[in-house]
């Protein structure tokens, strides 16, 4: 859709630049800002889905505000606050330079729960208004990387964002591209909207779409499977708060019942984070075992183990994702994109195929469709 503010909002926007600014300085931030870094010096494009989105490379991401509560995190540039090691165990990639960019402290809301306060000590510094802030700084683009389960601070920063004239990227399972509530409201304003939850680009999530796709398209039935998820990073070790858990669940066993021929009942499908083990670090292991039958009603057992770093491969879609709302903004675009969402995304408002989705993407990209 697009309106005369969103006409406004375009004129204002950089060609080249993406600047984006990011709630939440966790694993996934840090592997985020070195591979902007790394890609910079490293041509080969090894690992990406685009290394062209619509005219725009990686390279040209600029982040230029961040957001978060960890004293440990607050106050430092971000280029040393992505290393913190208390918090944050990803594996380094590469060096990054002084950016300029300061942590601010955002009001904590629900984003810290049990297990996690174990690790993040708050900052005492006072509350900045996130809105203003995104203002000033010339942002154009938010991206939530917040703590799962945190369902107040994901809307205060869906709210912000849209006071700030910002383009919204949710990359966590708490539903605001999912939301009809949401979605009317970045219509309203013009803006776009991708989500909810980041579909790895070699994960777990997508690995079981595609399982269940296959014994869709060869003629199989799927009868039970599960998928059980465990690492060492601080989403684990946050998702041992089981109040936490109920919307990351929701999501990742939506996104595998809506590949299959026919919906499991709920106690035939179990798929979700299981245990949090330290020494892992930020790898995470999926173990996912499918039974079913096959040609004359014969049994069929498949088990799969996949062993991944995880926030590797959710930055190989947080990339795209951000490219894509910049080339929504320059089109003047507001709303849910839903061919995105659908791709990149767990939980998206219209779940399709994995293939569909992507055809959709590539349309969007070539500019054949708005959303």
């Amino acid at each position: 859709m697009k309106t005369k503010k969103s006409k406004t909002i375009k004129n204002k926007r950089s060609k080249k630049e993406i600047k984006i600014a990011v709630a939440g300085v966790g694993n996934c931030i840090s592997m985020l800002v070195q591979g902007i870094e790394y890609y910079k010096n490293n041509r080969k494009n090894i690992g990406l889905m685009h290394p062209d989105l619509g005219g725009y490379r990686i390279s040209d991401i600029k982040i230029v505000a961040a957001f978060d509560v960890n004293k440990d995190k607050v106050g430092k540039d971000l280029s040393e606050a992505i290393f913190e090691p208390k918090t944050i165990n990803t594996v380094k990639i590469s060096d990054v330079p002084n950016l300029g960019v300061e942590v601010m402290k955002a009001p904590i809301l629900d984003g810290v729960g049990e297990f996690l306060g174990t690790k993040v000590k708050v900052s005492n510094k006072k509350d900045v208004d996130v809105a203003s802030v995104l203002k000033d700084s010339g942002a154009e683009i938010l991206i939530n990387y917040i703590p799962v389960g945190s369902y107040k601070a994901t809307r205060f920063y869906a709210d912000a964002a849209i006071k700030a004239g910002c383009a919204f990227v949710n990359f966590i399972p708490e539903f605001i591209a999912s939301d009809k509530v949401w979605v009317k409201k970045f219509k309203k304003a013009g803006l776009p909207l991708i989500g909810d939850d980041n579909k790895g680009q070699l994960g777990a999530s997508i690995l079981s779409r595609v399982l269940a796709n296959l014994f869709k398209e060869r003629g199989g039935k799927v009868e039970r499977m599960y998928q059980l998820n465990f690492g060492g990073n601080t989403d684990f070790l946050n998702l041992l708060e089981h109040s936490r858990l109920k919307f990351k669940k929701i999501s990742k066993t939506e996104t595998v019942q809506s590949q299959l021929a026919k919906r499991l009942k709920d106690e035939n499908i179990h798929i979700g984070p299981s245990d949090y083990v330290p020494w892992l670090k930020s790898r995470k292991i999926a173990n996912v075992r499918i039974e079913g039958k096959t040609f004359g009603d014969i049994p069929i057992f498949m088990d799969i183990k996949l062993d991944v770093e995880d926030k590797s491969v959710a930055t190989g879609v947080a990339v795209d994702a951000i490219r894509c709302a910049k080339l929504a903004l320059g089109r003047g675009v507001g709303g849910v994109l839903e061919s995105a969402s659908a791709y990149f995304m767990k939980f998206p408002a219209k779940q399709y195929p994995d293939w569909q989705a992507r055809q959709m993407l590539e349309e969007f990209i070539e500019g054949k469709r708005e959303r």
